[in-house]
């Protein structure tokens, strides 16, 4: 595990925006005004995707991935200049939030910079050409981290944008040697002291997809080396299997047990609904009462928790990529249940909880048990708003339940679950007098 990680980030919420979709405008200096509306949702982190200029060869759509980045050291001006970009951050800090920026150092777009300046930096097919390894990538060519003046380069680029942020969102993190990333983090250190190390790591079935194509990818256990925080992916797709219906939601839970066990004591896994790369959750849980529950769920499973811009609103469209594609507000505003959760993640939730799963397929309830030296809190999931009659480890007594105000009796280890999030805590018996909280 990195020497420096500090587990208080599983108490935190990180909101990635793209700014190109964020506002009409689609710059920086539009995203401003939304920040206060950010920051109530219980963020703590922004995390701005790509914001370099991107490139024109094989670009997709009309405008292109920000993801196939043409210059490292540069800012995209159809989002604004670096002034722009630094009156951002400042805005950001000022109200109490830190800010990432998205690193993809796997690769470039065709007409990057570096194809001219350093040739030399990129992985070459057969026949000598630039190329990639991954076909759907077609607006990308691979760079290779042979070349030990490629990490300079990278290394210097870090370093130059650690004046600025807080940390960096590292894209297919696993692709890019360890060593790199520990050569990286010890020189942005000097520079960003606490700087955040957040890695998009994959998951298992699209790094085996890609070995026969030559890519090696950096295991989970590894990559913590490095970094502070990972995506979830190596039992994300178990997630996708039970929301498509071909598996059990304790399929997904048991291998989030096996976590706890297999990482180091202070692992931090990212939990999220969706980002930019998946189908948005509304329109894989269309109903009001199972989406709350999966968003309550979310929350109290151990890790920071991430939100992707448009989630509060509801949204079932995935936002394109590639062109103009404005976030819609006219939804489900989900922004008001996202604070509270937020809340409880923060005063009731400690980062330092060991944390263990159970469930009962047949109801689709998920039970999520959490210890410390802050008490025992339990989490039950009605995931399809069921109701009826569960067992649970947790003490017998009456508890206020978090998410809504009211009280929970749990007798003979067993309690009544209505089809709406619970989440007890031994510290919070219920009192005459509580405050409801309408959801």
């Amino acid at each position: 595990m990195a020497k420096h990680s500090d587990i208080a980030l599983r108490s935190q919420v990180i909101y990635s925006v793209f700014v190109r979709n964020h506002t009409e405008e689609g710059t920086f200096l539009a995203l401003i005004p939304d920040l206060e509306r950010i920051r109530a949702l219980g963020t703590d982190i922004i995390w701005l995707m790509p914001i370099h200029p991107i490139g024109r060869e094989k670009r997709k759509g009309s405008l292109g991935s920000p993801y196939a980045i043409r210059d490292y050291r540069a800012i995209n001006p159809e989002l604004g200049t670096l002034e722009d970009f630094q009156k951002l951050v400042a805005a950001i800090h000022a109200l109490g939030m830190k800010v990432i920026i998205d690193v993809v150092f796997n690769h470039t777009s065709p007409d990057a910079v570096y194809t001219r300046t350093h040739p030399e930096f990129y992985y070459r097919k057969a026949d000598g050409s630039f190329g990639n390894r991954v076909g759907d990538w077609s607006d990308i060519i691979d760079l290779d981290y042979s070349d030990p003046g490629l990490w300079d380069a990278q290394c210097d680029a870090l370093t130059y944008w650690a004046q600025f942020v807080d940390g960096f969102r590292c894209d297919v993190a696993s692709f890019v040697p360890l060593e790199f990333w520990l050569r990286a983090r010890a020189e942005v250190e000097k520079v960003r002291p606490g700087c955040i190390w957040f890695a998009e790591s994959v998951a298992p079935s699209f790094a085996f997809a890609c070995e026969p194509a030559g890519v090696q990818s950096v295991r989970d256990a590894e990559l913590y080396e490095a970094f502070d925080m990972e995506y979830e992916y190596d039992i994300r797709d178990a997630y996708r299997e039970y929301l498509r219906g071909e598996t059990t939601i304790g399929h997904y839970l048991s291998m989030a047990n096996m976590q706890e066990y297999i990482y180091p004591e202070n692992y931090n896994k990212v939990r999220y609904l969706e980002n930019h790369d998946s189908r948005r959750i509304a329109e894989l849980v269309s109903s009001r009462g199972d989406l709350i529950n999966h968003m309550a769920m979310c929350y109290f499973l151990k890790g920071t928790t991430m939100l992707y811009a448009g989630q509060e609103f509801g949204m079932s469209h995935r936002t394109s990529l590639f062109d103009r594609d404005t976030i819609d507000r006219t939804g489900p505003d989900y922004s008001r249940i996202y604070a509270h959760l937020g809340r409880i993640k923060k005063e009731w939730l400690s980062p330092e909880d060991r944390c263990l799963s159970d469930w009962d397929n047949a109801r689709c309830f998920a039970k999520i048990r959490r210890t410390s030296t802050g008490g025992i809190k339990l989490g039950v999931f009605a995931l399809t708003s069921g109701t009826g009659t569960t067992g649970v480890y947790f003490p017998d007594g009456l508890y206020e339940n978090a998410f809504d105000g009211r009280p929970v009796r749990v007798s003979g280890g067993t309690l009544n679950v209505e089809g709406s999030p619970i989440i007890l805590s031994t510290r919070h018996p219920y009192r005459e007098g509580n405050q409801k909280v309408e959801i």
